[in-house]
């Protein structure tokens, strides 16, 4: 025997030898000796069970979830059904027992063999199995037991004239057949043929490696008519067929354990090859398996848990990446069809990111300083000074640490909020005598704003062809001072198509926001809800204009962003209430009342009144 104990038991060759080697160690034996010497050799040195033992200690401490049959897949023909079972529900004794059995097997002097048959080479003892067969049995083999496709039982039925029965005892017949001559001498070659195979496959390995493992698979069982790969694929028990890879137990288990191993997060592509090795996949093709297991991806040589949440891909893409990101780089790098409006209104919401620039995001576990727009930087300079700044140290300040234009931080220092105390310095309104700017009317009290369950107002923009051409439109006082504005001042709110500015001279004006509507791919007719982070980004939702069949109860929701079922008008009279800025109770004519005094007529009209 030239095989080391390596060449019969797979997981030997996948497993680092320094983890191999503190739990084998042999006096006797050389270093490496698993791999190194022939196994009866090193049996002969220290004994089978010696050599069994080890093995059997590996499993449970190295391999307890694997199936001990891929640990040493001889047992799958000496000890089929305890091959199914795993070291951690056999114990360490009884695998020993299993392993020792099969060495000594394996170690047995080989009987002559009486039918020089068996000396024949592969694959001509197969065709012999198939050559005493009469025409339909080899038919139902070739199309039913063999084929890629197979046959019904209803079709050979037809085709050869009997009953379904009569096709079904056929087939048990030449399973019988093949079974019987596969315990024979003359299937030892193939046996053992089978048994090198296993170890080559590994846990999971494509499904077109079987036919190239050896020339002659790619060869045509005559007898049959079909690749000879094909015969030898249904002796390969154990092995599940799914989305082109060939997978020893269950796929979906193997996939998920394979997951489970990236669980913590990201981990450097060598380190992840090595590491699906341990689960008996080889490493020529475990870059393969992990891209065809769904959930994870690689990113810039980084094997990454890849869920469905588009929140969680981001923290995947900034884990990997290892600083910020620009949103636009974030939607890139993920690759999928995601709306960079979308991306946006997630990092900013979710308290997993960290703005840290104007256009950059981190993680917030990084720490660092958080971005809060240039309006309230430009406070946060001041208290830092000291309740005074000067306007030229600020600018610098801002300009060498943010992606901000000295032009835009000194608009924004001679704007609402801050005000001059004595050449080219400023101090927070407020401070002093200023009062802060009381508009007429509420926001709350605002035609078309919204208030959404976080506390944030929004705005309906009803599309029409001005806002499609470019042209600006008017933004209610309320909303505007709900943003913080105040008359002669300027709010600039970025977005990812450019920055729309919004400025308050004889009544509050929105600049345009054609851009964003491209991006929406929106139409006349449709609705947009807008309103400005803390941060200073304008938020956006689209929603397409309503269909016309829509009950008029779900019109008027949809007119103030809501778009699930409601089950009652009570139900609705109370959703409308809540985004208006009326407590839960209030009454259905308290709820009109606030309607009519916001004017929003629209929405009345739909509800009847």
């Amino acid at each position: 025997m030239n095989l080391s104990l390596s060449d019969l038991a797979p997981p030997l060759r996948w497993t680092p030898p320094g983890q191999i080697a503190p739990i084998v160690e042999e006096p006797q034996l050389p270093e490496a000796w698993w791999a190194a010497i022939p196994l009866d050799r090193a049996c002969a040195l220290v004994g089978t069970q010696t050599v069994a033992g080890h093995l059997a200690e590996l499993a449970v401490a190295c391999w307890g979830h694997l199936l001990v049959g891929d640990i040493l897949p001889l047992l799958r023909f000496s000890d089929p059904a305890e091959a199914e079972r795993t070291p951690e529900s056999l114990g360490k004794d009884v695998v020993q027992k299993l392993f020792g059995g099969v060495f000594d097997r394996l170690l047995e002097p080989a009987p002559q063999p009486v039918v020089p048959k068996a000396d024949k080479p592969l694959p001509e003892p197969i065709e012999d199995v198939f050559a005493a067969l009469d025409d339909r049995q080899r038919a139902i083999a070739r199309d039913r037991l063999y084929a890629g496709q197979r046959a019904t039982l209803d079709e050979l039925a037809q085709r050869f004239s009997v009953t379904r029965e009569r096709i079904r005892q056929i087939e048990r017949d030449l399973r019988d057949h093949v079974e019987a001559w596969l315990a024979s001498p003359e299937a030892a070659g193939l046996v053992a043929h089978v048994s090198w195979l296993r170890g080559r496959l590994g846990s999971a390995v494509p499904a077109d490696d079987l036919a190239a493992a050896v020339p002659w698979h790619r060869g045509e069982l005559r007898t049959l008519g079909i690749p000879v790969w094909r015969f030898v694929r249904t002796l390969l028990t154990g092995y599940e067929q799914a989305d082109g890879w060939l997978v020893a137990g269950g796929a979906d288990e193997l996939r998920e354990k394979t997951r489970q191993l990236f669980a913590d997060g990201p981990r450097p592509l060598g380190e992840a090859v090595a590491m699906v090795t341990q689960l008996g996949v080889r490493e020529d093709v475990a870059e393969r398996w992990i891209l065809a297991v769904p959930q994870l991806r690689v990113l810039e040589q980084h094997v990454v848990p890849w869920p469905r949440s588009i929140n969680e891909k981001a923290e995947a893409v900034l884990a990997v990446a290892g600083r910020p990101l620009s949103p636009e780089e974030i939607q890139e790098r993920i690759g999928e069809d995601y709306s960079l409006v979308g991306i946006r209104n997630q990092l900013t919401a979710d308290e997993r990111f960290l703005r840290v620039d104007r256009n950059k995001y981190g993680l917030a576990r990084w720490s660092g300083e958080e971005y809060l727009g240039i309006r309230e930087m430009i406070a946060r300079e001041i208290e830092r000074a000291g309740g005074e700044a000067s306007v030229s140290t600020i600018v610098t300040n801002l300009t060498s640490k943010y992606e901000v234009s000295e032009s835009s931080v000194r608009a924004y220092s001679g704007g609402p909020g801050f005000e001059r105390t004595q050449r080219g310095w400023i101090r927070v309104a407020g401070s002093g005598d200023v009062e802060p700017y009381q508009p007429r009317k509420d926001v709350s009290e605002t035609r078309r704003s919204f208030r959404s369950r976080d506390g944030r107002w929004w705005h309906r923009v009803d599309v029409n062809a001005e806002h499609l051409r470019g042209s600006g439109s008017p933004l209610p006082t309320g909303f505007a001072a709900y943003l913080g504005m105040a008359p002669g001042g300027q709010l600039t709110a970025a977005t990812p198509s450019g920055d729309v500015v919004i400025s308050w001279h004889n009544q509050p004006t929105m600049g345009s926001i054609r851009n964003v509507l491209a991006d929406f791919k929106a139409g006349e007719g449709d609705h947009v809800f807008l309103t400005v982070s803390d941060g200073g980004e304008l938020l956006t939702r689209h929603l397409p204009a309503a269909p016309p069949s829509m009950p008029p109860l779900n019109r008027a929701l949809y007119l103030i962003g809501y778009t699930a079922p409601v089950t009652s008008e009570l139900e609705g009279l109370r959703l409308i209430g809540a985004r208006i800025g009326l407590p839960d109770l209030a009454a259905r004519e308290e709820v009109l009342a606030r309607l009519r005094e916001r004017g929003d007529r629209d929405i009345l009209g739909f509800l009847g009144s």
